[in-house]
């Protein structure tokens, strides 16, 4: 049964201001019905992202109602992860209407005691994509033991593109005749893939053990799994998350995004990006004393580019690491699937 979301992004709606959102719109677009954000109202989701079709953006949750959600996601994600206020109201309207409540927020909706007695009432539930499982345990080198191929998408900073890469990748190496699953390690990836654990909300002791876990999970009946990375061990907040992730998933080999137009980290201007080469070289001295693994194609997210300066972009870049490169939303992911396909029969070679 389609989840039918009305997706609430009240001032937000944008290519880099609703992470959340724009991916339930780009990769389960079935399942949304509107986006309610009044600073956009009587625009289309493809007028402000460039995707999404006809999909409408409304002013109000009442105009919203319209379209007969059967839920309310939360469509941001922004630093933090924090619950904005402003929005209490329309989470208790569209809870005393019935609709599921779906969060990737750090804030956990379902502990608020207003929104938990408004569900109870009415019966509808409220699912925080960030709740972290209650059992899980340290890693302890389990992957090792697994028969797929481990690909991680890794980052030279976050928002960059991991999780898309990897879900635009998939059908790709499936076509070259190889099971493939994708393993959600962030909210919006759970959102998608409808499993996972958003290991950034995981305590750091056990980071490393969630991604071991959903990586054994994903495995199972699969060639090939495709781990959803997060952060970047060049990002000063968020490389802990990074560093548990490869540690825990122990990857045979990665996908390098990048973003050509930026040059310093996220929020942080005193923190340069380094060259790609250099960037390929941290990871894989990171990656070395657990399992040997190195970057074997890269993702270039040039939404922000022309055509023409995108694929000097990409020229660039094979030219400087002399590895396929690709930007799997604007062009064919093919070359970072086809790199994918190869290094898993190399490595089944006798």
């Amino acid at each position: 049964m389609s989840r039918r979301f009305l997706i609430l992004a009240e001032g937000h709606f944008g290519p880099l201001t609703s992470k959340t959102a724009n991916a339930c719109i780009r990769y389960v677009p079935g399942e949304v019905v509107a986006v309610l954000d009044s600073t956009q109202a009587g625009h289309t989701a493809q007028e402000i992202l460039g995707f999404g079709g006809a999909i409408p953006v409304v002013a109000s949750f009442a105009e919203g109602m319209a379209h007969a959600p059967r839920a309310l996601l939360i469509g941001i994600a922004p630093a933090g992860g924090q619950f904005p206020s402003t929005w209490r109201a329309i989470v208790c309207d569209a809870l005393r209407a019935g609709l599921d409540v779906w969060s990737g927020l750090h804030t956990m909706l379902g502990d608020d005691p207003e929104f938990a007695a408004i569900a109870q009432v009415s019966g509808a539930a409220i699912r925080d994509l960030r709740r972290a499982p209650a059992d899980l345990d340290v890693g302890s080198g389990r992957v090792r033991d697994l028969e797929a191929t481990i690909v991680l998408t890794v980052g030279t900073d976050c928002n960059i593109g991991k999780m898309t890469t990897q879900l635009q990748v998939q059908r790709a190496v499936q076509a070259h005749g190889h099971r493939v699953h994708f393993a959600a390690t962030g909210q919006t990836g759970i959102l998608v893939e409808g499993r996972g654990i958003a290991v950034d909300a995981v305590v750091a002791d056990f980071i490393a053990g969630a991604a071991e876990s959903l990586t054994i999970e994903a495995a199972q009946d699969a060639d090939i799994v495709l781990v959803e990375g997060q952060g970047s061990l060049l990002h000063p907040a968020y490389s802990g998350v990074t560093l548990g992730l490869m540690h825990g998933a122990l990857p045979h080999a990665m996908v390098l995004c990048a973003q050509p137009s930026r040059t310093t980290i996220t929020r942080n201007p005193w923190v340069a990006i380094p060259p790609l080469r250099d960037v390929m070289a941290l990871y894989a001295q990171a990656m070395a004393p657990l399992r040997p693994a190195t970057v074997i194609a890269l993702a270039l997210n040039t939404f922000d580019l022309d055509d023409t300066a995108a694929r000097r972009a990409v020229a660039r870049a094979q030219d400087e690491t002399g590895l396929p490169v690709t930007d799997p939303v604007r062009f064919d992911p093919a070359p970072i699937a086809d790199a994918i396909a190869r290094f898993h029969t190399d490595r089944l070679a006798p």
